[in-house]
């Protein structure tokens, strides 16, 4: 995160708007994740805060989402489809993260290996290890 000092009054205001707490169901889940892609696409700067409360929904949506579905040990190619199916998102979602449509089918179907910029862009949009990737 930093060592901006985060402001106390802004952050509160921030958690009451957001009310983050510790996941139980999946609609939680859902609400979570989606106010966490919209700090993430909400500004190309954010404020301290806004950092803080992006790294307290991210570890809330790992540790549900641990504990829901523990990631099994796959190869590369067929984890990505696994996360693919357990979000719901389909090969175009991933175009702008590895570009051309070709270039993502040849990835989810093992015939391109992922490369060490693909795995990491993967690592942080599914937020899981990199190592899963490469």
């Amino acid at each position: 995160m930093g060592l901006t000092a985060i402001n106390p009054a802004r952050y509160g205001r921030l958690l009451a708007k957001t009310l983050p707490r510790v996941i139980q169901t999946d609609e939680e889940f859902d609400r979570m994740v989606a106010l966490l892609e919209e700090l993430d696409f909400a500004a190309e700067r954010s404020t301290p805060e806004q950092e803080a409360l992006t790294e307290l929904l991210t570890k809330l949506i790992e540790d549900y989402d641990d504990r829901r579905h523990p990631l099994p040990r796959l190869a590369p190619h067929k984890l990505l489809r696994h996360l693919m199916e357990l979000r719901n998102l389909r090969q175009r979602d991933l175009i702008r993260l590895l570009g051309a449509s070709s270039v993502v089918s040849d990835v989810v179907n093992g015939k391109r290996s992922i490369s060490k910029a693909q795995a990491k862009k993967l690592a942080a949009f599914f937020r899981v290890p990199v190592e899963l990737f490469i």
